[in-house]
């Protein structure tokens, strides 16, 4: 098996609408997994996950400054182009 491995998420142009739907959903998505996941933990082991609980204010920033673009964009009537990769690398442990 190859080093990496590389695959498309998103690559298109969308409107701001589409696009707000588009990036919201996935950071949504991202912030319920790591929200659970520190549920998860807390749980099982009576503490915190603190990876999971840096990584929520870092993905709302990201989506608020998001949205903060898209707003600046939605009168324009441009279209916006995305890409977004996901990279997988095989490390040793």
């Amino acid at each position: 098996m190859k080093d990496q491995q590389k695959f498309s998420l998103i690559d298109g142009l969308f409107s701001s609408q589409d696009s707000k739907e588009i990036l919201t959903s996935i950071y949504s998505s991202k912030i319920q997994f790591h929200q659970r996941k520190n549920f998860s933990t807390e749980e099982r082991f009576g503490k915190a996950d603190e990876t999971a609980l840096n990584r929520i204010p870092e993905l709302k920033k990201n989506i608020e400054r998001i949205l903060q673009i898209l707003e600046e964009t939605e009168s324009s009537g441009l279209n916006l182009e995305i890409k977004a990769d996901i990279t997988i690398n095989f490390l040793q442990s």
